[in-house]
């Protein structure tokens, strides 16, 4: 019960973040990647300050403390390597974050406005997630 408290919060404050620092509309956050047109800034900020939070956090975190508060361990990635598989869901990530002005994280929020390019966005990336483990299974099975 206290992982999904604990969750629930994190989410409350992630959500209230994004609206606040209006990631939830994507005309501004096609504005930030128009350099050469009508750019907007502003979302620079709003990255390098949660870049500035959460490196701090960690800091805090992983030298004060042995294990999270809500679970036995850290999971921490043990991987390092960039592999095409990273590399190629990066490259469709900003792709689509540039088209549609949308990040997933900012979309689950972004519903609240109640707006059918919301869902449709949200209902596309719910279908590429599911073609993409379709072809991960297909072309990059273990063995």
């Amino acid at each position: 019960m206290k992982q999904l408290l604990a969750a629930l919060v994190a989410g409350l404050l992630f959500g209230a973040g994004i609206a606040l620092s209006g990631m939830i509309n994507p005309a501004k956050v096609l504005n930030f990647f128009d350099v050469a047109g009508t750019w907007d800034p502003s979302l620079a900020f709003v990255m390098g300050g949660g870049l500035a939070v959460a490196a701090l956090g960690y800091r805090l975190l992983f030298g004060a403390r042995e294990k999270p508060f809500f679970a036995e361990r850290f999971q921490l990635p043990t991987r390092s390597d960039l592999d095409p598989q990273l590399i190629g869901g990066a490259a469709v990530f900003g792709i689509g974050w540039g088209i549609a002005g949308f990040c997933p994280g900012a979309a689950i929020p972004a519903l609240g406005l109640g707006y059918a390019e919301t869902v449709m966005f949200l209902a596309s990336l719910i279908a590429g997630i599911l073609v993409a483990k379709s072809l991960k299974r297909r072309f990059f099975a273990a063995g």
